[in-house]
């Protein structure tokens, strides 16, 4: 099977059910597991690099408006790796390249490739979207021993963390305009022993003021800005500590272990786990206010 990967997150699962060596084609996003970066890249950015959020927010919300599209899809890449199976998503314009374009140019370049859009909400969601990715590449029994060992370590964290209290937490998806979390975000911090101070689970994040986010009384303040590693989201974190006074601020692996509905969504329960009931310091997690 020759398969095309246009979201990182679906990579990432490929790879961990074992259909990797059947990956032909990914996206300039797609950094994990590092072998995906010796894929030929057919997805890249329309953004200018260098942005700021600000510019960043400017930008999506301008080409939003106009309809413009915010990732460009090589064509003739697509045509020349002869795909079997191409794997998108259906959950956000802005993560990556929306499915009516992949479908209009599979049908352009008369390409008869199988098309899976992979669209989750919520936990439960991600781990279904894992049994779909294992039955179309014939790696059924590689998913579903991969989704126990997720189960396994998701009910481990609920273990050590029950009883104890649950302080509130405001994970902020992006800092300029703040947004708080949607999606699969709360339930991650509802996993990991804390009640989110903003954001319903299974929908989808929302803008907010600087007032909405202080006025949430939170305990525990987590940057992790969709597109940044701990490395990026850390300046921003920093950026905002000072709206939060006396409130730990930590900045996270946003794009690990937050915004990609994979496997890694688990290492950020474990992550938040550690910082809200802490037996060590998290490896992958970084405080800025002390």
């Amino acid at each position: 099977m020759r398969i095309v990967s246009l979201i990182p997150s679906a990579t990432e699962i490929l790879f961990a059910v074992g259909a990797g060596d059947d990956v032909v084609g990914v996206t300039f996003e797609c950094d994990f597991p590092a072998e995906a970066r010796e894929r030929r890249v057919v997805s890249t950015s329309a953004m200018p690099e260098g942005l700021t959020p600000q510019e960043i927010d400017d930008f999506v919300g301008a080409a939003v408006a106009a309809g413009e599209d915010l990732y460009r899809l090589d064509a003739g890449a697509l045509a020349e790796l002869d795909a079997d199976l191409v794997v998108t998503q259906d959950l956000c314009a802005v993560c990556a390249i929306d499915v009516s374009t992949v479908d209009d140019a599979l049908a352009h370049l008369g390409c008869r490739a199988d098309v899976a859009t992979i669209d989750p909400h919520t936990l439960a969601d991600v781990l279904a979207s894992i049994t779909d990715i294992g039955r179309r590449t014939d790696r059924v029994e590689e998913a579903a021993t991969l989704i126990a060992s997720l189960e396994d370590r998701l009910a481990a964290v609920e273990a050590r963390v029950a009883g104890r209290p649950r302080p509130r937490v405001l994970v902020l998806e992006w800092t300029d305009p703040p947004f708080a979390p949607g999606h699969w975000i709360p339930e991650m911090v509802t996993r990991a022993g804390g009640e989110p101070a903003l954001g319903v689970a299974g929908t989808r994040s929302s803008r907010i003021t600087w007032d909405e986010a202080v006025e949430s009384s939170p305990d525990v303040v987590v940057c992790a800005p969709c597109g940044f590693d701990l490395e990026g989201s850390t300046p921003l974190a920093e950026d905002v500590r000072h709206r939060f006074p006396g409130v730990p601020v930590w900045a996270v692996d946003a794009d690990g272990h937050f915004a990609r509905p994979g496997p890694r969504l688990v290492d950020g329960v474990e992550v938040l786990a550690e910082i809200l009931h802490p037996q060590g310091r998290p490896a992958a997690a970084r405080r800025v206010d002390a």
